[in-house]
């Protein structure tokens, strides 16, 4: 439709999904991943591990911000959908009450099936023969009972504090000698130092229970004298965010480390319960005690915290390799051949690296090869999330025991990663790294890496840029993609943002990159604009935009009126998408998918027709309102025309998937692509193929 937005109110919440509902949609995508459609076994076991893990941060962090906001008065609707924070958490619990329901479903009645037929089975103890019981009476009395401590709640001692997401069981007891019939309570925690999976010997199977069945089986052991009433199984989940207070800091470091120590205790939020001899009492005094209600109670058929499946797939997968996706190695880069030096290369054309398809070592040699280079005077990176035992850190290091000037900005806030970051900032300060902590109040989520040289009386500058974090690890898992550039412009650029950063100085002039908090959001709308101008007068407006999540109000409005001029819009949004496609009258011109497969969908692609003059721009930032005006972002442009082909033709095979893709309709709801049995597209597989196709093709 081709119009105007006069008269329209794109204020309308009907014209936008919530956002924690939106996040529980796509949750629930990674879940439809686990039911044996396109996956083998273990790997659908994997989804569901990711699925609790998933869950486990959005209560520690969203669902506990909510009730912050409830706990202080607030109750004011959100700025898109409409939502009070009540109605959110209503919400939520509705859906994610069904939505473990349906996982729990799915491990008894569709995988745990599965796995018996592949000779691997979980076992219930009573199940067991005598032999096998008594084997297991042995591995408890020298295995488990020592790391055991059993703890009584009664008028001296309170109830612990137990922490954030441990697995403890409740157990109601009777002193034999009591005539008053007097029960009591007694506490003990399932020790995470443990594996939560134990094997006992079974005829031509492999056969396991878990850790918390054996000790509920022989917990009579650890109170002698007393009759045990009943033996459940449950698990808290807690206010995990931290609360920095940056204005009074004088030394953020000390601060973090401060506010770490307190992430463990902070308030429940969710109460998990396995329903197996489910005792009442024990649930209106578990409730009573963590000081939640019943919409926080999730009594679960089965083990709880599945996220212990990812232990046991790297237990079983060494002799059942068959029941996960066939190994790939990630390939060399097409641009850059294994003999060739990184530095001559990057002096005669762009570099592009599409990961994981593509090599990450390519980034750390980069790096590297900085290090050991005499010619090398300065290395300047940003540091958002690394490995654990990071070559980048490492090569880093070594750069600054070799004499070079090396500047890292470590991000500190980065959340569920701080602890490591404060590990790696003392790191690098001890090599002799200049280490800077982000900037106030925002964090710096922008992946960057500067490489100043001099070479024959000239200063040459290297520049790489990236979508996804420096992680030799999880760039085997998410896609991503990178630039390295010798552009006299872009160093330039990357030069004034490093100095910005680590000085006092003004926001720099960029000749090529744009910056958050400071322009992105705002150079996005120009190019809407410019879109929009672009189909008035020629009527072939296109934008394509490829992210993690969709959520900045101002730029969806933009998008809508884009929609409604006429100007066709792709959006492939792998997780949150506030934007509602499809409306008449307002979006109908807007499509929305998701894809979910084996490879964490990490990239960020901007794409703008532009009457054929083509622009995409790749950024670390999604168009979420915290990437525009929390955090410091990068957002740059692709000029050489046969990358910028690449992209596009990435771009078209994603808006091609029909197997992994999944569509959102005008009501917010996801559903799978409708599948043309002719051709099938899985756009993972089809780049997994074209990595392997180009390498074999150089060989020849």
């Amino acid at each position: 439709m081709v119009g105007s937005n006069r008269g329209r109110n794109l204020e309308n919440p009907e014209y936008y999904n919530n956002r924690e509902l939106s996040w529980l949609a796509f949750n629930e995508r990674v879940l439809q991943e686990s039911t044996l459609q396109n996956n083998p076994l273990l790997e659908c076991f994997k989804f569901l591990a990711i699925f609790s893990s998933n869950l486990d941060e959005f209560f520690m962090v969203r669902v506990a911000g909510l009730k912050d906001q409830v706990k202080a008065g607030f109750n004011k609707p959100e700025n898109k959908a409409g939502l009070t924070p009540i109605q959110q958490l209503k919400a939520i619990s509705d859906r994610t009450h069904a939505l473990v329901e349906k996982q729990y479903n799915t491990f008894n009645s569709v995988l745990i099936p599965a796995l018996l037929d592949a000779n691997v089975c979980f076992k219930n103890i009573n199940e067991l023969q005598e032999e096998q019981i008594a084997f297991l009476e042995k591995y408890f009395d020298e295995q488990i009972f020592p790391v055991l401590t059993p703890m009584a709640v009664d008028a001296y001692r309170p109830f612990p504090m137990l922490a954030n997401k441990s697995l403890n069981i409740v157990v109601m007891l009777h002193e034999q000698n009591d005539e008053e019939g007097h029960d009591r309570v007694a506490l003990v925690q399932v020790p995470a130092v443990l594996d939560r999976t134990i094997q006992v010997p079974f005829d031509d199977m492999e056969c396991y229970v878990y850790l918390e069945d054996v000790i509920a089986f022989f917990i009579n052991k650890l109170f002698t004298g007393y009759e045990v009433k009943s033996v459940n199984v449950f698990r808290i989940t807690r206010n995990a965010d931290l609360t920095i207070h940056e204005e009074g800091a004088r030394d953020l470091l000390l601060e973090i480390e401060k506010e770490l120590k307190k992430r463990k205790w902070g308030a429940a939020v969710r109460l998990e319960f396995q329903d197996k001899d489910m005792d009442e009492r024990v649930i209106t005094y578990l409730l009573k005690e963590l000081e939640i209600s019943y919409a926080d109670l999730y009594i679960n058929n089965g083990p709880l915290d599945l996220t212990f499946l990812f232990s046991f797939i790297k237990k079983i997968k060494e002799t059942r390799e068959e029941l996960l996706y066939e190994t790939f190695i990630p390939q060399p880069p097409m641009d850059v051949k294994s003999d060739e030096s990184i530095f001559q290369k990057a002096m005669e054309q762009d570099l592009f690296f599409h990961h994981p398809y593509e090599s990450f070592e390519p980034i750390v040699d980069f790096v590297s090869q900085a290090a050991d280079d005499r010619c090398v005077l300065a290395i300047k990176q940003t540091l958002y999330r690394v490995s654990g035992d990071s070559p980048i850190i490492e090569a880093l290091k070594r750069a600054a025991e070799n004499g070079k000037q090396v500047t890292v900005l470590v991000e500190l806030k980065a959340r569920f990663d701080e602890e490591n970051n404060v590990q790696w900032a003392k790191e690098l300060e001890k090599a002799g790294c200049h280490v800077i902590y982000g900037m106030h109040n925002l964090k710096t989520h922008s992946k960057i890496t500067l490489v100043v040289r001099k070479r024959n009386g000239r200063i040459e500058r290297f520049v790489h840029l990236g979508t996804g974090n420096y992680n030799d690890q999880t760039a085997k898992l998410y896609t991503d993609m990178g630039l390295i550039t010798s552009k006299r412009k872009f160093g330039i650029d990357a030069t004034n943002f490093f100095n910005y950063l680590s000085g006092y100085t003004e926001i720099p002039k960029f000749h090529h990159i744009t910056m958050a908090p400071f322009g992105i959001r705002k150079k996005f709308i120009q190019l809407i604009d410019q879109e929009i101008l672009f189909h008035k007068k020629y009527g072939n407006g296109r934008i394509i935009l490829k992210m993690n999540s969709l959520t900045d109000k101002v730029l969806i409005m933009k998008l809508y009126e884009a929609s409604i001029i006429g100007v066709k819009i792709n959006c492939i949004i792998r997780g949150i998408c506030c934007l509602r496609p499809g409306i008449p009258g307002v979006s109908e011109n807007i499509q929305v998918v998701s894809i979910v497969g084996r490879f964490l969908e990490h990239s960020r692609i901007y794409y703008f027709h532009h009457n054929g003059e083509e622009k995409i721009y790749l950024s670390s930032a999604d168009m979420m309102t915290r990437n525009m005006v929390k955090r410091v972002e990068i957002l740059f442009p692709i000029y050489e025309g046969e990358l910028k082909k690449r992209l596009f033709s990435i771009l078209t095979l994603q808006l091609n998937d029909n197997i992994k893709a999944r569509y959102q309709d005008n009501e917010g709801k996801y559903h799978y692509v409708k599948k043309n049995d002719q051709n099938l597209v899985n756009s993972q597989i089809e780049l997994l193929k074209k990595a392997y196709q180009v390498t074999l093709d150089d060989e020849e």
